[in-house]
């Protein structure tokens, strides 16, 4: 059913430049590149960085580390034994908890699970197994009353026979972690993250999912379609890092911290105004 929906979507889609805003399929005038504004030294900065209240969080492979903002020091840290956690991908602010999505990749089949921390101290609190799923659990984020899940899928290394990046699902769940919606990604965001898939995502104030990918440093403002089972592209905004888990800074306007994996770094960089063309 997926390969049906996204085989139609990639039949209607339309090549997309880097760095252009789009309404439906149509492009748009170009958006302004995401600028930077300061960055942080952090050696667990290896899969992504998330924001917090005068905090931010470095995400390593097994590891997770809080850092003072203002000050760039490290605060909290907390590191698991990596057999039972073999790859973190992402983190997200919830509330006064830190939500982890973790998966056992590169191995087969793929395996996912959630995990909790207290978000000042990193003090483990609980965790969910959602095991054998769509795909390899990238990042996990409130929004809405619901949880959104993103299940990576790749063409090589880590991904499963019969299914390639092309599958990328997100999942919407209740707080019962039962599905309740299901949407694949449009072939113009697809084609950006080739071979691999969606490596970090936050939803934005202004209502819209930005996503990244594993390397090209842009960011993608998708949005769900009122109806259909395929993501609506916005726009593609620049960024000066190169794709990994993303998050959005709670207390600064249009603020997203990121990675920069080369030099270990979290980045934090202003993201222009997207507008939706969606008319209420």
């Amino acid at each position: 059913m997926i390969f049906a929906v996204l085989a139609l979507a990639q039949s209607l889609a339309l090549a997309l430049p880097p760095a252009v805003a789009v309404s439906g399929a149509a492009p748009g005038a170009p958006l302004p590149a995401a600028t930077e504004l300061r960055r942080i030294a952090a050696p667990e900065a290896r899969q992504g960085a998330a924001g917090g209240h005068g905090s931010v969080y470095a995400v390593g492979d097994h590891e997770v580390a809080r850092y003072d903002a203002a000050s760039a020091r490290r605060v909290a840290h907390w590191s698991g034994d990596p057999v039972i956690y073999p790859h973190l991908n992402s983190c997200e602010l919830d509330g006064s908890e830190l939500v982890c999505a973790a998966s056992n990749y590169p191995q087969v089949p793929m395996d996912s699970q959630v995990l909790w921390f207290d978000a000042a101290n990193l003090k483990p609190l609980r965790s969910h197994a959602l095991g054998h799923g769509h795909g390899s659990l990238t990042w996990f984020v409130r929004h809405e009353g619901s949880w959104w899940a993103c299940y990576a899928n790749y063409d090589g290394k880590g991904g499963e026979p019969g299914r390639d990046h092309r599958a990328t699902t997100l999942v919407r769940m209740n707080d019962r972690f039962e599905e309740t919606g299901l949407w694949t990604f449009p072939e113009t965001v697809l084609s950006r993250m080739a071979p691999r898939s969606s490596s970090g995502g936050s939803w934005g104030k202004d209502g819209l999912l930005y996503v990244t990918g594993h390397d090209l440093p842009e960011i993608y403002a998708v949005r769900v379609p009122r109806q259909g089972g395929v993501l609506e592209h916005v726009a593609t905004i620049a960024m000066p890092t190169g794709g990994q888990a993303i998050g959005w800074a709670p207390d600064e306007p249009r603020v997203i911290w990121s990675i920069e994996r080369k030099t270990l770094e979290m980045v934090a960089s202003r993201v222009p105004p997207v507008k939706s063309g969606r008319k209420p």
